[in-house]
């Protein structure tokens, strides 16, 4: 198998594994036996099983990239494209939302500073990219405003997909329109078009689930 093809096949072992005895009790010689490799195998790609998360959500970070490429061209207002690519990038995790959540619960214990600290970074690096798709270009100061309002909608929304059992997680979209429209007055992209350096009545319309075909 290619490289790439092993790394992936890693990663889907591992999920496999986690959605029959929990993220937890998923350990990396159950991933090698699983698939007939070796720790090694394993070790080569992966230097610890942590790392499995960070590959998993890569995943999410590219199916959005992906997505954006191809929606982007519509030029909505900024606020659609963000609800759009956070709701990409979940959907793209919505096939073990339940091994997701222990993940995220694992990297929550006392005693993970080793694993929180770059998770932290990792929020940084996902909010980053989204911003990116979405089309927000602040320099400093405002920048740095907009990083961390996009940092509390992203945590907020995320918290309350694990949870939501709703169809294509219709609850998490509302909530997260909610989340983007009472930030949307201290966001750059979306406050010049409400003040008419845009389509006023694109950039104050609530997106919904018909504006876009959700990820599934």
């Amino acid at each position: 198998m290619s490289e790439r093809s092993k790394r992936e096949r890693i990663v889907d072992a591992a999920l496999s594994l986690a959605e029959t005895k929990g993220w937890e009790e998923v350990r990396l010689h159950d991933v090698a036996d699983s698939l007939s490799i070796s720790l090694e195998d394993i070790r080569q790609e992966f230097s610890e099983k942590d790392q499995l998360v960070d590959a998993w959500f890569d995943r999410a970070d590219s199916a959005m990239l992906q997505d954006a490429a191809e929606w982007k061209a519509l030029e909505p207002s900024c606020r659609q494209r963000m609800h759009r690519v956070m709701m990409t990038w979940l959907s793209a995790l919505s096939g073990h939302r339940r091994v997701t959540r222990q993940m995220i619960l694992g990297k929550l214990e006392p005693g993970h500073i080793h694993i929180q600290i770059p998770g932290l970074m990792r929020i940084s690096r996902t909010v980053q990219w989204m911003r990116e798709a979405a089309g927000y270009d602040a320099g400093f100061p405002r920048r740095a405003l907009e990083e961390t309002i996009h940092t509390s909608v992203y945590l907020a929304t995320f918290s309350y997909w694990m949870f939501d059992d709703s169809l294509n997680a219709e609850r998490t979209s509302r909530f997260l329109q909610r989340q983007l429209s009472r930030a949307g007055f201290l966001l750059s992209c979306d406050a010049d078009r409400s003040r008419g350096h845009g389509d006023a009545r694109t950039a104050n319309k609530e997106p919904s689930t018909n504006d876009y075909d959700p990820v599934t």
